[in-house]
């Protein structure tokens, strides 16, 4: 039962039909976990503390720079210099202190990653990087926690959901890590920031849902494209890749789940 304060604070949001005062619950009681503290971790992380997360777990091992305020909306001038794990866990008990926030300042390694995601309801990956994204995916698969994927570049962004079910896909059916060397960054082929946001702010709208819904309108295993200039979506059911090394019906560690 939500006391009179956080009725007042959340009314506006329990006044919605699917969401009512059980969602909001569902929300206070809910444990997610930021990977990236850049443009789409800002996004996420402080439209998921208004909205009432219950625990959110930040992980960045980066410092604010002067170039990331054109997009990473949670930062001020004053936290140049500071660990983004910091400055977005200030922000963030500004705007909701009714929110628990644990920071891991530190790029994680696989065994803490995995304990991580087993902790967590749901991984949102903010990160930059196809190795970061590869073992982000890796860790949910062998945990089966719901993976919410986002990706900006340019006029650009991408979204995916990603439940590991049995017949469905995975990050690494989408995109193969042997695959891509990555070449193209927010520093060589630059960033909108108005296009970062929308795609952060898409996956805290994804979380909430799911939450507060216990199941999300957002269809999994689809990868939806943004081209910010053209003001278009593009949407394109991902394949399961049956030699997929995560997923595939070949890979070790299916094989290893299975026996």
């Amino acid at each position: 039962m939500l006391s009179d304060e956080l009725f007042l604070r959340y009314q506006r949001q329990i006044s919605v039909e699917e969401v009512g005062e059980l969602g909001q619950e569902r929300l206070s009681k809910s444990h997610v976990l930021i990977v990236g503290c850049g443009g789409l971790g800002c996004s996420v992380a402080l439209f998921l503390a208004a909205s009432g997360i219950g625990k959110m777990v930040l992980c960045d091992d980066d410092i604010v720079e002067s170039s990331n305020l054109q997009r990473q909306i949670a930062y001020r001038v004053n936290d140049v210099g500071q660990p983004k794990v910091d400055a977005l866990a200030n922000q963030i008990s500004d705007l909701n202190p009714n929110v628990s926030v644990r920071k891991l300042a530190k790029r994680l390694e696989p065994n803490q990653l995995g304990l991580e995601t087993m902790l967590a309801d749901i991984v949102i990956d903010c990160t930059d990087n196809f190795q970061s994204r590869q073992m982000i995916n890796l860790a949910c698969y062998k945990s089966k926690k719901l993976l919410i994927s986002g990706a900006a570049i340019g006029w650009k962004g991408q979204l995916a959901v990603f439940n590991y079910s049995k017949d469905s896909a995975c990050y690494r059916c989408l995109n193969p890590l042997d695959k891509h060397t990555q070449t193209n960054n927010c520093t060589t082929a630059g960033i909108v920031g108005p296009v970062v946001g929308t795609i952060g702010n898409l996956q805290a709208l994804v979380a909430i849902q799911i939450i507060a819904l216990s199941e999300s309108r957002f269809k999994p295993n689809v990868i939806h494209i943004f081209d910010g200039l053209q003001m278009e979506w593009q949407n394109y059911q991902i394949p399961k890749d049956t030699s997929c090394d995560v997923c595939g019906v070949t890979s070790a560690i299916t094989n290893r789940r299975e026996a």
